[in-house]
């Protein structure tokens, strides 16, 4: 039997237990991880065999699985995190169902005393055309008004916690008027396949600003150092990509925006196969 060793990527390992900090009082750091970029070429050519061997170097085979959208691959790799984030971003975060989580208990331990405090410039105004969202901002003499009460309001909610902790209230019920900006921590353990999917929607502009500066470090400072050829493809495809329903397509063929493009007149650093795949693309734009 060949002998199999644990693939270690020196990038990563020098980043273990090391704490990012996020927003006041949170942070995230790697705890452990499974695989790099070597195991999804391993993967996709363990799976498809000779079908493989005309794309040769390994980035060019990652970044056809990307761009293909050949997911399976991505899901021999995985990442396991430490993180510490307010309840109202963890609330999303948590909605990504596709990881193993083990969340700090505040039934069986003290709740932690910490609760996210906003910049007296950092509070947002409701989006005029998107009911989730916030656009602009707050004046500062308003948001200083904000932050006064914010302050009272966490300081008078611990009070009470700590109150009814000391006078032997059940845990359990003690802790149900603490704020959504206090703290909880949880281990989160996700492929990469699901991370990137986490992160394509939680590092768009569009997403709330305390999750999206997670993300940010989970992507940059994280992800792009394990996997550096899939980070690339990601942004490629996915993050830096756009994509044309029907109608929308229908609407540029009919300006003939299209009828001029060809082979010869693109210039593109698109591989010969990706070049490929982009004139079959015109083609049918043409159509």
């Amino acid at each position: 039997m060949a002998e199999t060793r644990r693939i270690i990527f020196p990038e990563l390992e020098e980043i273990i237990g090391f704490k990012f900090n996020v927003l006041d009082n949170g942070f995230l750091m790697v705890v452990d991880y499974m695989g790099s970029d070597s195991s999804i070429v391993q993967t996709a050519r363990l799976s498809y065999g000779a079908g493989t061997k005309k794309i040769s170097e390994d980035e060019g085979l990652i970044r056809y699985l990307m761009r293909h959208k050949h997911t399976s691959p991505f899901e021999a790799t995985e990442i396991r995190f430490h993180v510490r984030v307010p309840m109202d971003a963890w609330r999303q975060w948590i909605r990504h169902r596709t990881a193993s989580v083990n969340e700090y208990s505040t039934r069986y331990s003290i709740a932690i005393k910490e609760a996210q405090k906003t910049p007296t410039n950092k509070w947002r105004k409701q989006s005029k055309s998107n009911k989730q969202g916030s656009e602009d901002f707050f004046s500062e003499e308003e948001g200083r008004e904000f932050s006064r009460q914010e302050e009272e309001i966490h300081k008078q909610a611990l009070e009470i916690y700590n109150d009814r902790i000391s006078r032997g209230m059940a845990r359990e019920q003690a802790r149900k008027d603490l704020p959504l900006a206090t703290y909880t921590e949880a281990s989160w353990k996700i492929d990469l396949h699901n991370l990137l999917n986490f992160l394509e929607l939680r590092m768009a502009p569009n997403a709330q600003w305390e999750i999206r500066q997670y993300a940010n470090i989970i992507g940059n400072e994280i992800v792009a150092k394990w996997v550096p050829m899939t980070w690339r493809a990601f942004l490629d495809y996915r993050i830096n990509s756009i994509t044309l329903s029907a109608p929308e397509i229908d609407a540029l063929r009919k300006t003939g925006i299209f009828a001029n493009l060809n082979q010869d007149n693109i210039q593109s650093e698109l591989s010969k196969r990706e070049m490929g795949e982009f004139l079959e693309k015109l083609r049918r734009l043409k159509e």
